[in-house]
């Protein structure tokens, strides 16, 4: 069966969580705005490719947030059929295509993945965000790929034997006597696998178009509700004031965003969390990527902020850090001064440095560079100065040649 090349050295948080099916890691990495667009130094799978060789769909609905606007017309947009002209403009869905049908070494694109594996729930997310089912792979001399170039997602879907994947994608128009490099069709991969549960529905058209209903996978309110929680928060530990009155489901946060028509209120991590677990509408009469409001099951197409919910401010950086930070050939005298005997190093080493919202002891901070030439010569250093008369070996400059290729 033909694979794709996944052994890469270099990979980001934001993909290991996506390969291994860790969707809460993926959902905060989202909301610190990890680069989804990164590649692999060896394969050049983004971390979509990742979620989707595994079949990990919840990965894949939170990588799109940003691209998935929360309109209800959204479904339509991508079908070609808008109803409003208003909503086809307010979001760019070639940024959203683009993004779904990226392309690793070998030309292997998301789908492929999805139709190889007979990952159906995956296959059809992607499909209502804009995958192309005609998208060919390439012969670069990186991947073993035993169908041959020239493959579509259907010859991959054939060859792993999936009768479901290979339904949705002739369903959404993939070319049923399409050949690739090789000269072999998807029905022709199929015999060559042995897949008879694929050869039956390739080998007769279909009479008529097949509807397909949208992926239960599909959230629009996420990307409202990932956006408020970037500018406000989503961790409030409890009810700051008897004057707000708690959430209905964690019955611990106060309530900071309101479903958007039936105007039920929510915290923010409990409006996350219906987000990114449960299944959307899927009936006819419901909003397409909707989800349903747990209180009155009024369908929830996105959340709105409330008057009282404040943005949360950025944290000052404290005086110590401060000090240090300003230990300059400006300040030296300064400096000189106020860290006069042992007992003042002594103290300063053992306190931490407080950088952003993390703590390092001070000891530690090898890697930061202060220009204390005007420092007392006989007081030690805390940290590596920056001085014209010292050197690194040749040793530690290939390492550094070496690890910037892969950065």
């Amino acid at each position: 069966m033909p694979t794709l090349n996944t052994a890469i050295v270099v990979q980001t948080a934001l993909m290991q969580a996506c390969l291994y099916g860790h969707w809460k890691v993926v959902q905060i990495l989202v909301l610190f705005k990890a680069n989804i667009h990164k590649k692999g130094c060896f394969s050049g799978a983004t971390a979509i490719h990742f979620a989707t060789l595994k079949g990990h769909t919840r990965c894949i609905r939170l990588l799109v947030a940003d691209y998935v606007p929360s309109v209800p017309d959204f479904w339509n947009i991508m079908r070609g059929t808008p109803t409003d002209e208003t909503n086809k403009e307010a979001f760019d869905a070639g940024n959203l295509q683009r993004l779904v049908n990226g392309k690793s070494d070998g030309g292997v694109t998301a789908l492929h993945l999805a139709a190889l594996h007979g990952h159906a729930e995956s296959l059809q997310l992607l499909l209502d965000l804009g995958a192309s089912v005609s998208h060919v792979t390439v012969n670069d001399g990186s991947t073993i790929d035993l169908i041959g170039s020239g493959s579509t997602p259907l010859h991959y879907a054939a060859c792993g034997g999936s009768a479901v994947c290979c339904q949705l994608l002739i369903a959404a128009g993939a070319d049923m006597g399409a050949e690739n490099a090789n000269g072999l069709t998807p029905l022709m991969v199929a015999r060559s696998w042995h897949k008879t549960s694929a050869e039956g529905i390739l080998s007769k058209h279909p009479e008529g178009r097949v509807r397909i209903l949208p992926s239960p996978y599909l959230s629009l309110p996420l990307m409202s509700i990932v956006r408020i929680a970037r500018e406000c928060g989503w961790r409030k530990t409890s009810v700051s004031s008897t004057s707000h009155d708690p959430c209905v489901i964690c019955l611990e946060m106060e309530c900071t965003v309101a479903a958007e028509g039936c105007g039920h209120e929510f915290c923010t991590k409990c409006a996350l969390y219906l987000c990114s677990t449960t299944s959307s509408s899927t009936s006819i009469r419901g909003v397409p990527g909707s989800i349903s409001c747990p209180l009155c099951r009024h369908t929830i197409v996105s959340f709105i902020k409330l008057t009282s919910t404040t943005p949360i401010k950025v944290l000052p950086w404290s005086s110590s850090s401060l000090a240090l930070c300003a230990a300059g050939a400006g300040t030296g005298s300064k400096c000189a001064s106020s860290l006069h005997g042992r007992s003042d190093m002594r103290r300063i080493r053992s306190s931490s440095v407080h950088l952003g919202c993390s703590s390092f002891r001070s000891g530690k901070l090898s890697s930061m560079k202060l220009d204390c030439a005007g420092l007392d010569e006989t007081m030690p250093c805390l940290v590596s100065c920056l001085r014209l008369d010292v050197r690194r070996s040749s040793s530690y400059r290939d390492r550094i040649s070496r690890y910037s290729e892969f950065s």
